[in-house]
This record gives C-alpha cells, structure tokens and sequence, in this order.
C-alpha cells in the first residue's frame, strides 16, 4: 500500500517529489538518447557528424548534472569516454 501523506506539509512535499520526479525522468531520458545517438554517430564513417553529436552530448550532460538530475563525475565520465572514442575514430582514419 503507497504511503499516503497526512499533514499539509507532508502532502506539499509529496506533490513536490512527484514533480521532480516527472523532470528528472524526463531530462535523464533525453540524456540517454542523445548519448545513445552520440554512439550511433561515432559507429559510422562521418568524424564531422560524430563530432557535432558528441557535442550536443556534452551540453546534455553538464545541463543535466548542473540541475542535479546526475553527479557531475558522472557526466565528466560519460563525456570523456565519447571524447575518447571520438578520438580513437578520427585517429584510425588518419592511419588508414
């Protein structure tokens, strides 16, 4: 059974919660996609396309850790491992 709040603060808090909720689901879904479609661009042969994405990425990311929705480690360490991969894909372009 849902906890079912009583007193009007704790009614305000829950209504509150549940906002947050909504936004930090909403805001963690679209930094999924984006990192999601960021690694469909670095899987193709486009190092401009891939690039231009990692960038949407890395707004997504530091947005969503400066509203708190995710640790800021967390979104320097999803950044730097597309960076990472970006620049593996344009070096071994380079070499070949």
């Amino acid at each position: 059974m849902p906890h079912i709040p009583v007193h009007p603060s704790a009614e305000k808090r829950h209504r509150q919660s549940l906002k947050r909720q909504a936004r930090n689901r909403l805001i963690k879904s679209r930094v999924r996609t984006i990192a999601k479609n960021t690694l469909e661009a670095l899987e193709g042969k486009d190092a401009n396309a891939a690039a231009e994405a990692l960038r949407a990425a890395m707004k997504a990311f530091d947005k969503a850790a400066s509203k708190g929705v995710i640790k800021r480690n967390t979104a320097s360490r999803k950044i730097a491992r597309l960076s990472k991969r970006l620049h593996q894909m344009k070096s071994s372009a380079q070499a070949s």
